[in-house]
């Protein structure tokens, strides 16, 4: 599995939306989305990639494209 699948089945597992659904998906314009949807997202990528993310990095993850650049900074390519 690429990094890239990986990053979306996060989504899907996290939000529990299909993966069609993500390009231009942003924090809170889906009910899944909300503040313990995105704990339960920001928890599927920690376990994904073994990483823990920051608290500012966790408060900035704002979108599925903000996502791939915060992803970055843990050395996670998706390209």
């Amino acid at each position: 599995m690429s990094n890239l699948e990986k990053y979306q089945n996060a989504f899907k597992e996290g939000l529990e939306i299909e993966v069609e659904n993500l390009e231009g998906l942003v924090y809170e314009e889906i009910p899944e989305w909300d503040s313990v949807g995105h704990m339960s997202l920001i928890a599927s990528l920690e376990d994904a990639f073994d990483i823990m993310m920051e608290t500012d990095d966790i408060i900035d993850f704002s979108s599925y494209q903000k996502g791939i650049e915060i992803m970055k900074k843990y050395g996670v390519e998706l390209a």
